[in-house]
C-alpha cells in the first residue's frame, strides 16, 4: 500500500455547459487534486452520503453496502488503482471470513460506496503524479506565458460589424416617437 495515497473527497462540481459531473478527490495532507468526471446519478448518490441524506427506500449502493454487511464482510478501503486511455480504474477492498478479497470497481461507485461505509479512499501514486493538479503549480504556468494585452482599437471585421448596427441608427426616424406612449404593444397606425 506504500504506492497508494489517501484522498478525501473536496467536491463534486457541475459543467456549465454539459451538466456533467465531476468528483474532486484532494490528497489529505497536501494541496494536490485528483478530478474525475462521473455520472449524475452517481455524483448524486455520493452527495446525498455527504450530506448524511436518509431515503425511504435504499439506494444501488446502499443495497452494495447492505448485501456487504449481510454476508458477514466488511469494506476496508476503495482505491482509484489505474488509469488508461482515459478512463480510472477502482476496487472495492473487503474482508470476509478473514480473507481480503479485491472487487473490481467504477471508482463513482466505489467512491458512493466509501461515502456510506466511512472507510479510507486510495489512489495509485502514479495516477496523482501523472494527473493530479496543484493550483500553485497551474498559476505559475498561466503567469509564465501571458496572453498578449487586448487592443483598444477595434478590429476590421470589429468594425465593419458595428457598421451594421450604424447602419440601423442612421435609418431610426426619432420624430415619429410619441412621448405620451408608454411602449405599449399597439400596432402602427398610419396618421
Amino acid at each position: 500500500m506504500s504506492d497508494m495515497v489517501e484522498v478525501v473527497i473536496d467536491s463534486i462540481r457541475v459543467s456549465l455547459m454539459s451538466q456533467n459531473r465531476m468528483v474532486i478527490l484532494r490528497e489529505v495532507g497536501a494541496e494536490r487534486y485528483l478530478p474525475i468526471w462521473i455520472g449524475i446519478y452517481e455524483a448524486d448518490a455520493i452527495t446525498l452520503a455527504l450530506q448524511e441524506v436518509v431515503l425511504q427506500r435504499p439506494l444501488t449502493w446502499d443495497l452494495l453496502k447492505n448485501v456487504i454487511y449481510t454476508l458477514g464482510a466488511r469494506v476496508l478501503r476503495v482505491e482509484v488503482v489505474a488509469l488508461r486511455e482515459d478512463t480510472y480504474y477502482g476496487n472495492i477492498v473487503a474482508e470476509v471470513n478473514e480473507r481480503v478479497i479485491n472487487i473490481d470497481s467504477r471508482p463513482s461507485d466505489a467512491l458512493a460506496l466509501a461515502v456510506r461505509t466511512h472507510v479510507p479512499i486510495l489512489v495509485s501514486r502514479d495516477i496523482l503524479d501523472s494527473a493530479g493538479v496543484t493550483p500553485e503549480e497551474d498559476l505559475q504556468d498561466t503567469q509564465a506565458t501571458p496572453e498578449p494585452p487586448a487592443e483598444d482599437v477595434p478590429s476590421e471585421q470589429g468594425s465593419s460589424r458595428l457598421s451594421i448596427f450604424e447602419d440601423f441608427l442612421d435609418q431610426l426616424d426619432l420624430g415619429k416617437i410619441d412621448p405620451t406612449d408608454e411602449g405599449g404593444d399597439k400596432p402602427d397606425q398610419d396618421k
